[in-house]
């Protein structure tokens, strides 16, 4: 793209930010080198440098994927495990990007601190989740205990530490700098660790609220780089030049395809359909249950239009996969929105990628810019139309009361269901 001079100043910048650059250390941009392994670069040396990078994109997918069906096969703990790495080396990513753009070398105690506030923010989240899902195993052991009953009062006082470390670090002629570091480490806890910590509430719901719906980005990604890269013609948005719209329509079809087929094969599979939980007696997690109607065939009637077309009247799927229309569809359309957004984060610090982890594809957050987006919406539609009480957590909670609470409880709870008829029924039957 040939740029103007204007335009190749920050989006949003004016005269006195242009002055003010001497203080942040200018932008220019992150350096970056050609990682590809040179196994790669010599197989590839003949080819043309468009389609070097189409077999090297190609080639690292196919690991990537490789690698993500392992950790599939090894368990929830293992999944849990790489979210927490991934979490951390984006981090990591981000907040390199603002030391080195901003030439933030001087600043005291900037990386202890942004490391310390996130090692808070983790403590808080993951706390939270451990006394939500093993609270029997919580109020089993005492230390446990102690720390479940203060644990929001501990986290406040260990972000209080990091607040006064950093108040303690200002200096002079750099407090407009530090302030500014400050909020990019806390934007980015909120954009990664937050996130990451709802992928988590969506793994414990069933692993296939976790796999679907990351596999509808990365399909999402595959096809529409695909279509674009043989029927591209039409530029779809400047922040992204090589996207185009021929990607981005066929990247929709072949993703709810692909969605609807994907959630029909894992439907019929307990250890993909059932909530992952703790089980007290064997001190480890567990996936089996009596599946939801959400994971049961039903019959569905076809509309009158489509049965003309088609030439059935009814069709067998599950539940799911009516809801997998609607992941699929908010990674096709909306998804893209979160790698557009690092795109323009990217470009106006005119650096290429978030890193060089990954030869042909850049940095881990590279890979997760619309994955973060898509955990969120997942986290958001499972709580408004698919969550319900959970009657095991409240069995549990109910279980480490006093016996009088207990006592309370049921005859509360007697009386109300004899108020109904329902006990009565019971009786009677």
């Amino acid at each position: 793209l040939q740029e103007s001079e204007s335009e190749n100043r920050l989006d949003g910048e004016t005269a006195s930010d242009s002055e003010s650059k001497s203080e942040f250390g200018g932008s220019s941009p992150v350096p970056t080198s050609d990682d590809t392994p040179e196994v790669l670069n010599r197989a590839l040396s003949n080819l043309s440098s468009r389609w070097k990078n189409w077999w090297v994109r190609g080639i690292l997918t196919l690991a990537m994927i490789t690698f993500f069906f392992i950790i599939i096969y090894l368990g929830p703990m293992v999944l849990m495990t790489i979210v927490m790495c991934v979490q951390i080396k984006c981090f990591h990513e981000i907040i390199t990007i603002g030391y080195n753009v901003y030439h933030s070398y001087d600043l005291p105690w900037f990386r202890t601190l942004s490391w310390y506030f996130l090692l808070c923010v983790n403590y808080f989240f993951y706390g939270e989740t451990v006394t939500d899902y093993f609270f029997t195993l919580v109020q089993r052991e005492e230390p446990l205990r102690i720390l479940s009953k203060y644990h929001r009062f501990i986290s406040f006082a260990l972000y209080l530490t990091g607040f006064c470390m950093f108040v303690l670090s200002l200096v002079k002629k750099h407090y407009r700098l530090q302030f500014y570091m400050f909020g990019w480490t806390h934007v980015t806890l909120l954009i990664v660790v937050t996130q990451s910590h709802l992928i988590i509430h969506n793994l414990f719901e069933g692993m296939i609220w976790f796999i679907v719906p990351i596999s509808c980005v990365i399909c999402n990604d595959i096809m529409a780089y695909m279509f674009g890269f043989f029927f591209g013609r039409t530029p779809l948005i400047k922040l992204s030049p090589k996207k185009t719209w021929e990607g981005f329509i066929g990247g929709f079809f072949s993703t709810v395809l692909f969605g609807l087929l994907l959630s029909y094969v894992m439907s019929g599979y307990r250890c993909f359909t059932c909530p992952v939980e703790f089980n007290n007696d064997t001190n480890s997690f567990t996936v089996d249950c009596e599946p939801s109607e959400l994971f049961q065939l039903q019959e569905y009637n076809i509309p009158g239009l489509l049965h003309s077309v088609l030439g059935w009247r009814t069709v067998r799927m599950y539940p799911f996969q009516i809801h997998s229309i609607a992941l699929s569809t908010f990674a096709s359309l909306i998804g893209p929105f979160g790698g557009f957004f690092a795109s323009g984060f990217k470009r106006a610090f005119k650096i290429k990628d978030f890193a060089n982890t990954i030869p042909g594809h850049g940095g881990i957050m590279d890979r997760f810019d619309c994955q973060y987006l898509m955990a969120t919406f997942v986290n958001v539609y499972i709580a408004s139309f698919i969550r319900g009480p959970n009657p095991s957590k409240l069995i549990q909670q109910f279980l480490t009361l006093r016996p009088e609470q207990q006592l309370h409880i049921f005859n509360t709870l007697k009386a109300h269901l004899v108020d109904r008829g329902v006990l009565a029924s019971l009786e009677d039957a």
